[in-house]
């Protein structure tokens, strides 16, 4: 396999009147790598999915398709294709007819197409719905057959706009593993768009985060999750504790901060900020642990249980921080340990490595 990206975004930016829909974007992705691109509407995600596609042009930059600047081709003359939120399966087609739809437009001749058709059709586990129209396809069959047809004319690259979006949340989970494993077993390069944080850190090898234009961060799902290395990511990617202070010192690769008089130590996945500078620390609720005794943790805080929420195999504790003013912190137990716990005196500790430094 080529060490060379299969795609290299150079630069690009695009603006609709006065807004700013991508700003100097650059970034590459790999050959056989599941990328999505995760963030709140209007940050620009589907505005580079859609500039990939060709079904849209960029003001500046250049998009890099194997080794070929393809910026200025349209979308036939791409080795790109596009499934749809919405499926974009023609009605009065059978799912055969569909799939083989696309292999037509590519010139291919009529025994190619059969031989295609005949083995994207097994391979998706398809065959017996060849003859059966949209409307007689349940939702995550529909998925398939637009999937299908996207992969038969053998792309380099698969864009996906939100196409689990209409799948209610049993069939989402399903189709997810269903198509991360086709991924896998066709070593395609998927280009994957969604605004659902848990879908994206479920299904990709790289998340691409988007703030207004602008790439946020890049990383493995838990890289972003467990080192966010902004505000935005830490609120938008799962539930977290956010913890305001001011830089003490940078020692051994850890920031030292100062939270209502107590020294907290964390490491930043970005830049480092200057001592007495004002911080921000970011601690997933799952990196604190609840003790009765005082642990041997690099980070300790007293406190009390005051409020529980049971969620099933675990339980949401909010312990108030004592001599922290207002401060309440939330962490996850087993719900047997959430049970044991009345109003007595407990402990939160937490290692250096579990709270992320957060930049502005």
């Amino acid at each position: 396999m080529s060490t060379a990206p299969l795609v290299s975004i150079e630069g690009i930016s695009k603006r609709f009147g006065k807004t700013v829909a991508l700003e100097d974007m650059t970034l590459d992705i790999a050959h056989g790598e599941f990328v999505t691109f995760l963030g709140p509407s209007g940050c620009g995600k589907s505005t580079t999915l859609r500039i990939l596609g060709g079904f849209e042009t960029a003001d500046t930059g250049r998009v890099i398709l194997d080794g070929k600047d393809v910026t200025a081709l349209p979308p036939e003359r791409r080795a790109v294709n596009m499934v749809f939120q919405d499926y974009a399966l023609f009605p009065h087609m059978t799912a055969g007819q569909n799939i083989a739809f696309g292999l037509e437009l590519k010139g291919m001749d009529k025994g190619g197409i059969r031989s295609r058709l005949e083995e994207i059709m097994t391979f998706l586990e398809l065959t017996d719905y060849a003859d059966r129209y949209p409307a007689q396809l349940s939702g995550g069959q529909r998925q398939r057959v637009a999937l299908a047809r996207a992969l038969a004319p053998d792309p380099a690259l698969l864009l996906l706009d939100e196409p689990l979006a209409a799948l209610d949340a049993n069939l989402r989970a399903q189709v997810q593993r269903e198509l991360k494993s086709i991924q896998r077993r066709t070593h395609k390069s998927f280009f994957f768009v969604t605004h659902d944080q848990q879908e994206a850190l479920a299904m990709s090898d790289r998340i691409v985060v988007m703030n207004q234009g602008r790439i946020e961060q890049d990383g493995t799902p838990e890289q972003l999750y467990f080192q966010p290395a902004s505000r935005f990511v830490a609120e938008f990617i799962g539930d977290t504790n956010l913890l305001e202070g001011q830089v003490r010192d940078l020692a051994d690769g850890e920031i030292v901060m100062d939270w209502y008089g107590r020294t907290l130590r964390g490491r930043s996945a970005d830049a480092v900020p200057s001592r007495n500078a004002p911080v921000t620390a970011s601690i997933r609720l799952e990196k604190l642990g609840v003790y009765t005794d005082r642990p041997d943790t690099d980070n300790v805080v007293p406190g009390r249980v005051v409020g529980k929420t049971f969620l099933g195999s675990r339980m949401l504790l909010d312990v108030a921080v004592d001599d922290a003013g207002e401060a309440t912190l939330k962490a996850y137990v087993d719900s047997d340990h959430g049970r044991s716990l009345g109003d007595a005196p407990l402990w939160l500790g937490w290692d250096a490595s579990g709270m992320a430094m957060l930049r502005d």
